[in-house]
């Protein structure tokens, strides 16, 4: 352990860490709020920046308050719940202008605004819980470490997924397959499905309305955590876009193929997880689309035998972004409009630059704060050719 040293947040970083100034040296602290002073332990140092954690709140901000979760600071889960929810939505502009400002060299950028979730507990659909067999704890991984943190209650789950965490906390241990890690789990409000199956619990096909449109799926395809603001971020993500052909990359079972196959004469949709391309098939189908289709192929596998003119283009990649591959083939297809949905403000803005470098201008942003309690937001960029 290293000294202890006294600060005073400035504001939040990307990550979520608060940032401060010392002696010269630049402080990162987590689970900070900005305004507080702070007594600080530094766990490590790199190069000129200090990496220190709370010992004491010698002031607190205006904007702190009791993290109501007895987990909090242990669990690697939630790192804002010491933030009220409007300094939390207040953070999240500052993490994504940051990023926008700092990676993409945006300097000029729109008035940003974070919808906020309809709920900020109770609301996640989805949940990993991590299994240690020699310690019989099941939870999340404890911040920064991989042992897993024991938890009995999680206060954003929904309801459903909550009684399902105490059902499995319940069943007998003989009952665990040896090599079993972690559980996938997600719920449709009324059902859960869980991976792998093991004792009781199996991996049902779920079913969710958003907004006009009805999806599949199950805990083995990738779903939105929070339902309650896939409405508005639909609506956002598509604008007012229409024409004859769109693309969707990385689409999973379908969020944004259903609504643009709405809009469009063609769509695409490429999407590399089997399971997921089933359910998107099968949720074209059932809405009766029929001018859509799904490619079952890593996009990079994709965009190396790709053909033909497209209008418009969505793409929703994992939080590593898109591969170098795909956005050389995005500006060589040369859509009028991109779309750009991200779970992750500083692999967006690495890939917004190339975009911008390519041709494109940013017409519009917005956050969705479909990770509340988190640092994590949801940005969604709008491009036009300039």
């Amino acid at each position: 352990m290293g000294e202890s040293i006294r600060v005073e947040i400035e504001r939040i970083l990307p990550g979520g860490v608060g940032l401060a100034h010392a002696g010269g040296k630049t402080v990162l602290v987590s689970l900070a709020a900005p305004g507080d002073e702070l007594r600080v332990q530094v766990e490590r140092e790199q190069g000129n920046v200090l990496f220190a954690s709370v010992v004491e709140v010698l002031t607190p901000s205006p904007v702190r308050i009791e993290p109501p979760c007895p987990y909090f600071g242990r669990c690697g889960g939630c790192d804002f719940q010491q933030l009220t929810y409007e300094a939390q939505l207040a953070a999240k502009v500052g993490i994504i202008t940051d990023c926008l400002q700092r990676i993409a060299r945006l300097d000029q950028l729109p008035n940003i605004i974070v919808h906020p979730s309809p709920r900020n507990w109770r609301y996640r659909v989805r949940a990993t819980w991590q299994i240690d067999q020699d310690t019989r704890e099941i939870g999340y991984y404890e911040r920064g470490s991989r042992r897993v943190c024991d938890v009995t209650e999680c206060a954003v789950l929904l309801p459903e997924l909550q009684e399902t965490l105490e059902e499995v906390r319940a069943t007998e241990w003989r009952k665990f397959p040896p090599e079993l890690k972690h559980l996938d789990v997600v719920t449709s409000e009324t059902e859960v499905s869980l991976a792998p199956p093991f004792a009781e619990f199996e991996t049902n096909e779920l079913s969710l309305r958003v907004a006009d449109e009805v999806y599949q799926y199950n805990a083995e395809s990738f779903f939105q955590i929070n339902p309650a603001l896939l409405p508005q971020l639909i609506e956002f993500a598509l604008s007012d876009t229409r024409g004859e052909t769109a693309l969707d990359l990385y689409c999973g079972v379908g969020l944004f193929t259903l609504p643009l196959a709405r809009r469009f004469a063609k769509v695409l949709g490429v999407e590399a997880n089997p399971i997921a391309t089933r359910f998107a098939r099968r949720n074209l189908q059932q809405a009766g689309l029929t001018n859509a289709r799904v490619i079952s192929a890593t996009v990079t596998e994709w965009m190396r035998s790709k053909s033909g003119a497209v209008d418009f283009v969505l793409l929703d990649p994992p939080r590593a972004g898109a591969e170098s591959i795909v956005i050389k083939g995005m500006l060589d297809l040369h859509p009028q409009r991109i779309s750009y949905v991200s779970c992750d403000p500083a692999t967006l803005a690495r890939d917004l630059k190339k975009l911008i470098a390519g041709g494109y201008k940013v017409e519009s942003i917005a956050g969705f704060d479909l990770f509340p309690q988190t640092h994590h937001v949801e940005t969604v960029v709008l491009l036009t050719t300039s």
